[in-house]
């Protein structure tokens, strides 16, 4: 069964927290959002970073996302208690394009996240 408008609305409305610290360099609002045994994995300029959430906080209170971020939220899945969204980032720290994937769990009615993974697209690598 699909899950209702209001349902995908307030999937959306978890994964701004996500994009409004990333866009302002603050990592209040993703706290708001990921749980404290979240897990973060992708690649960085080559360098994987994977384990606890703590790594995505830290590059977002020391990084500027810049004038020129932009982000776009698309909710892939909703399945009762399980959403699927894809962030897609552009010139973050003025530089670097991301594709996100946050995996969000139903926990006493409020959507968190337990899991990013995400990549870093290859043209905007620094080696």
């Amino acid at each position: 069964m699909r899950a209702s408008i209001e349902e995908y609305k307030a999937v959306e409305e978890a994964a701004l927290k996500f994009v409004k610290s990333v866009a302002e360099g603050n990592s209040r609002y993703a706290k708001e959002l990921f749980i404290d045994e979240a897990v973060l994995f992708g690649f960085l300029d080559g360098k994987l970073e994977h384990g606890s959430i703590e790594q995505f906080y830290r590059n977002v209170d020391t990084v500027s996302a810049g004038k020129e971020f932009k982000a776009r939220i698309d909710i892939v899945d909703i399945e009762e208690t399980l959403a699927v969204v894809r962030v897609l980032e552009e010139k973050w720290g003025g530089r670097i394009d991301f594709t996100d994937y946050l995996l969000l769990m139903k926990m006493d009615g409020e959507w968190k996240c337990v899991a990013k993974a995400y990549n870093q697209n290859s043209d905007t690598i620094q080696k």
